[in-house]
């Protein structure tokens, strides 16, 4: 069984495949402050509810855009599952050239994603992921890693909102129904959805114009559900394109 990993700011994702199927996988909250035992008891703990066993994990593969947390999920690799896993970034072959200004900053979800974009869906191809910064990544018709914008993400925007706003409420995200809020919630649940959806129209309105040749367009990411549920903006929805794209590297590089 292949392990993926893919370590965000927000929350670690970690799927088993065999193959090309993934049988399992996990969504736990991150924590800067986490050790490698417990880590590998968590990772342990997992497991045992599944039907898998940790012995029958035979690869391991990570992208982390938590530098505190990369070595900590590399240790607990090689302690509790005695591998060495493939790492994102440290001179792993994507087999995508990437057209920007300085290719050592692009997070490696970033990349992740784009690889298994172009490989699972071919051509040109505009990339959102709803994380805790929303990101558009752009992939060339010959399968190069153009660029992208960033956002904020939800949460974000409603933590900033509660935070700098003294009287506002946190609130949870949910779609409203409809745009004219009776009350504070609904106004901030009306204001943050539909403007949302509009920063998302405006980005995908501009990065279409500039990659040309009518890019077909992949969300991933938890809330994605939530706000593509309106309007015809997506061409695809992808759950699990990040542990995809996990897995194609491996393959490519082992």
């Amino acid at each position: 069984m292949l392990l993926t990993i893919d370590i965000g700011n927000t929350n670690v994702v970690i799927g088993g495949y065999e193959g090309s199927s993934l049988k399992v996988h996990w969504r736990i909250a991150t924590k800067s402050g986490m050790t490698v035992d417990e880590c590998g008891i968590m990772l342990m703990n997992l497991f045992s509810y599944s039907e898998y066993k940790p012995g029958e994990v035979d690869g391991v593969i990570t992208a982390s855009v938590v530098p505190s947390l990369t070595d900590v999920f590399l240790d607990m690799s090689e302690r509790f599952f005695g591998l060495a896993p493939l790492v994102v970034g440290h001179g792993l072959k994507t087999g995508m050239p990437i057209l920007t200004d300085n290719p050592k900053e692009v997070g490696a979800d970033r990349i992740v994603n784009a690889v298994a974009a172009f490989e699972k869906y071919g051509g040109s191809t505009i990339i959102i992921d709803f994380g805790t910064a929303t990101t558009f990544d752009c992939v060339s018709g010959k399968g190069e890693y153009m660029g992208g914008s960033i956002a904020p993400g939800i949460d974000i925007s409603l933590d900033a909102l509660y935070h700098k706003a003294a009287k506002l409420p946190r609130v949870e995200m949910h779609k409203p129904k409809r745009a004219l809020g009776k009350n504070t919630v609904e106004s901030i649940q009306s204001g943050i959805f539909y403007g949302y959806l509009g920063l998302v129209r405006g980005i995908l309105d501009g990065l279409k114009r500039e990659v040309g040749n009518l890019p077909t367009v992949i969300a991933t990411g938890g809330i994605g559900r939530t706000i593509l549920t309106d309007g015809k903006m997506v061409d695809v929805f992808d759950e699990f394109l990040t542990m995809d794209g996990l897995r194609i590297l491996y393959e490519r590089n082992r």
